[in-house]
């Protein structure tokens, strides 16, 4: 591997590399008694500034935590993650000369994270490398930052070129840190960490939701290579009474008499296809009207992996093909409404070049009579697209009434950018200030995407109480800094349980706060409900587990005894209600 340098030098062929170059060296002042101490309510450090982190003691001690072991915290959106992150960072910088690395998934959570330990530590040498493919950004120098705020790719990249190595990162923070599994870019960067990390150097994973199955959290707590687990949740004592409760409610609706026709028909087709393809041998498992798109996209990796000649296989991938279409289409009509639905079967028939099996899904008697039944519904009717767009409407009205004339902030939540479109129309039109909030990608002329700079200039305006509604695609989900607000609103539910609590905490963080679920009664809503409640138990149970575990384990090993077994596991069958 090359020295280090910095990422703006270029070297001629056959020229030496000059000498790095030599850094002031950072003040060490001497460490305060048990690290952080606490005046007037505020943590005291010589590297934070004064007055400008409130002291909560599980923040505290979830940081000294992190000094003594490799750590991944549990907490909830809003409990002050990065802040436990701040308050390592601020004591790895006063003992040692190295620097911090701060990873973040996305450009913007980056920037939010820069801008925040601006505010909270004193004045540092700070770098910030974020950037596409095409045109990585980099603002700063890796050999004169003291802290490097980084998207991981911009790094992965870095490293494979041997622009730099991580040999005197003394501490690496993978936010959002249930995203390390399987190949994305936080496992290979905390693999070659382990090789190359100093004497001292410290792991800090972050996140609110690490995951559901035993399997993919143990993966996590592998992968960052973590020998701990501080986890909490805002009902835990020394924590509920620091944050305000929140209080989720289910508003149901009933599907359209005209949905439910065009649904039969759809279910039909879809249980025609799915008996061809068990009589070729697959989807046998399960019962066909229990089959989820997460089942149908493990088909075509099955049908692959079957042994026999390709030619053998282009029959069971033309019909999971159209069944895949199928589920796809029923989902936006059950959940989203009429015009959604109309708009997905136009986007397949709008292909540049459609596949025989998006032809022949558009060609199903059943398909081809229900995109005529719907288009015609969409162009006549006056009735909303789906029911939950007027309980959406009676919703906003009643919040901003409960307002009295004060600032008001409702969040709401849908998964497709075709329902955000028609949520933004019927919401202007009766006289609201509403924006939309999405990614990047542009798919028509019709739908554009949001640069980086769009997105924070329309959280600024939501902040500053410019306009009472912002609806925001999955974008918004994950760690941005949207202000605490009156209201978050599920379009529809989700059933994972990490996207659910990201959701959920946008809401409650200085006040009461509220969630709406708006859910269909008899329909793929009500599944995927009992889902994401399911899997959010399991989670909290496995996290309490693995953290219960890994502080017995530690104490163990200071009593110089082996830790006790782990109690044996024990499989739980759940009645799940299906409410209404």
């Amino acid at each position: 591997m090359s020295s280090q340098r910095r990422l703006d030098e270029f070297i001629a062929p056959g020229e030496s590399a000059p000498p790095p170059p030599v850094l002031p060296s950072r003040a060490h002042p001497p460490a305060l008694p048990g690290v952080w101490t606490v005046e007037d309510g505020q943590v005291v450090h010589s590297y934070l500034r004064p007055g400008v982190i409130r002291a909560l003691p599980f923040q505290i001690d979830a940081a000294r935590a992190g000094l003594d072991e490799d750590l991944l915290v549990v907490l909830p959106t809003g409990l002050g993650k990065t802040v436990i992150a701040a308050l390592i960072t601020a004591e790895v910088l006063r003992r040692s000369e190295g620097k911090v690395l701060v990873l973040a998934p996305t450009r913007p959570l980056v920037q939010q994270h820069a801008d925040s330990f601006r505010q909270w530590l004193v004045p540092l040498r700070t770098a910030r490398f974020t950037g596409t493919v095409k045109r990585p950004v980099r603002e700063g120098s890796w050999a004169d930052a003291d802290l490097v705020f980084a998207t991981p790719e911009i790094v992965q990249n870095d490293l494979a070129a041997g622009r730099y190595d991580l040999k005197n990162v003394d501490l690496i923070v993978f936010d959002e840190a249930h995203h390390a599994v399987g190949k994305y870019v936080y496992v290979p960067i905390a693999a070659r960490y382990r090789l190359e990390r100093p004497v001292g150097g410290h792991v800090l994973g972050l996140t609110a939701s690490p995951g559901g199955q035993d399997e993919h959290i143990e993966e996590v707590v592998g992968a960052l290579g973590v020998t701990r687990i501080e986890a909490h949740s805002r009902e835990d004592p020394g924590v509920a009474e620091y944050v305000q409760p929140i209080d989720v409610e289910y508003e149901w609706v009933d599907l359209a008499p005209v949905a439910r026709a065009i649904r039969t028909d759809l279910q039909d087709a879809a249980h025609a296809t799915g008996r061809k393809l068990q009589k070729m041998g697959y989807l046998r498992k399960k019962p066909i009207d229990s089959i989820s798109v997460k089942d149908l996209i493990a088909l075509r990796g099955e049908i692959f992996a079957r042994p026999g000649p390709m030619v053998r296989k282009f029959g069971p991938l033309f019909h999971q093909l159209v069944l895949l279409h199928l589920h796809h289409a029923l989902e936006r009509l059950e959940t989203q409404g009429v015009a959604p639905f109309v708009l997905y079967l136009d986007r397949v028939a709008g292909k540049e070049k459609p596949s025989r099996g998006d032809l022949a899904f558009l060609k199903l008697p059943e398909v081809a009579a229900a995109r005529k039944v719907a288009t015609d519904y969409v162009a006549n009717s006056k009735e909303a697209s789906h029911p939950k767009l007027d309980a959406l409407v009676d919703l906003v009205r009643s919040t901003l009434a409960e307002a009295n004339g004060r600032p008001v902030r409702i969040l709401v939540f849908a998964q497709y950018r075709d329902t955000i479109q028609s949520i933004q129309e019927i919401l202007e039109a009766n006289g609201w200030g509403v924006a939309r909030f999405v990614g990047q990608a542009t798919r028509d002329k019709d739908d554009p995407g949001m640069s980086q700079k769009e997105q924070a200039r329309v959280i600024a305006g939501f902040r500053a109480g410019q306009f009472p509604v912002l609806v925001a695609s999955s974008v918004a989900e994950e760690g941005l800094d949207i202000p605490d607000v009156d209201r978050v609103v599920f379009f529809e539910s989700v059933p994972s349980e990490i996207r659910a609590i990201q959701r959920r905490g946008r809401t409650g963080r200085s006040s009461l706060g509220r969630v709406t679920v708006l859910l269909t009664r008899e329909t793929r809503d009500v599944r995927y409900q009992a889902a994401e409640v399911r899997r959010e138990r399991a989670m909290r149970r496995i996290v309490r587990r693995l953290s219960r575990e890994t502080r017995a384990r530690r104490a163990a090993e200071t009593a110089g005894a082996a830790p006790a077994p782990s109690p044996p596991r024990r499989r739980r069958r759940r009645a799940i209600e299906s409410g209404g």
